[in-house]
């Protein structure tokens, strides 16, 4: 393991063991109504619509050609084993520009205040979901089984924790499936994707309990939105906190899956 492969490594074990920034995050008493209703008109299931969309959006999300174009290389899958601070640059640019989307949509929704939720939390998710697959390119991987859609979704849920305890039971998923790759090479795993342990019933069942936990989460750092016009710049930067909670979960755990691939890192039995 290089010097630098070793510093990343003790920040991905850093951002495992961080609290997730939405639990500081406090609600008084004139905002807790607020929060309430935003649950009532951006419910679970429609954040669960903006997560099971994700297929249908694939034709979109695996545009790759300027992530093979900045790495040099001609097939995604190279850029698992060439160089990871490499990865990190390109990584870092889809962050940036994630930034600059996220700030943007939640200004312009914002603008209208509580309405503009309607819009701009399913976009968000929406957004979060892209900006996790980009990201994922950056290191060589796709998502092409239902086993990377799971890690994708175990990365959402760890980006959008409520608790520890639930940031914990995410990057504990996380390395399941991790160790249930291991062995694989992902050639097969595309192949036999029908085969996959974690199946498409449990990809339901992960979506409904995401939407849920998502539901919770972004209610609350919502809440001051809901106020129309001063919502814009609340609605931009709101956006930006979540969208960057997100890139760097993503990153940590990208990260940690090259790593391990490469054998810089072992999993203890």
């Amino acid at each position: 393991m290089t010097s630098y492969e070793y510093n990343e490594y003790e920040q991905i074990i850093k951002w495992q063991n961080e609290e997730p920034s939405v639990v500081s995050q406090t609600i008084n008493g004139v905002l807790k109504p607020v929060s309430w209703l935003i649950g009532k008109i951006v419910p679970p299931k429609a954040i669960q619509g903006a997560l099971t969309a994700f297929d249908g959006f694939a034709d979109l999300l695996t545009d790759s050609n300027d992530i093979k174009c900045d790495g040099g290389v001609d097939n995604i899958e190279e850029l698992r084993h060439k160089d990871l601070q490499l990865s990190d640059k390109l990584a870092n640019n889809v962050h940036n520009w994630a930034n600059g989307v996220a700030a943007a949509e939640g200004a312009a929704t914002g603008y209208f205040g509580l309405p503009g939720l309607i819009v701009d939390i399913p976009s968000l998710v929406t957004m979060s979901l892209r900006v996790i697959h980009k990201i994922g390119l950056c290191y060589g991987y796709d998502c092409i089984t239902q086993t990377d859609k799971q890690f994708v979704y175990g990365i959402l849920s760890a980006a959008g924790s409520n608790s520890v305890k639930e940031k914990v039971a995410s990057i504990s998923t996380l390395q399941v499936i991790n160790k249930t790759v291991a062995s694989v090479t992902w050639k097969k795993m595309a192949e036999k994707a029908a085969e996959n342990k974690l199946g498409i019933e449990a990809l339901i069942m992960t979506i409904r309990s995401l939407a849920r936990q998502l539901g919770i989460n972004i209610t609350r750092r919502k809440a001051m939105q809901s106020i129309p016009v001063i919502g814009a710049g609340v609605g931009g930067a709101l956006n930006i906190a979540f969208l960057n909670d997100v890139a760097w979960a993503t990153r940590r755990a990208y990260q940690e899956r090259w790593l391990l691939e490469n054998d810089k890192i072992v999993y203890e039995n």
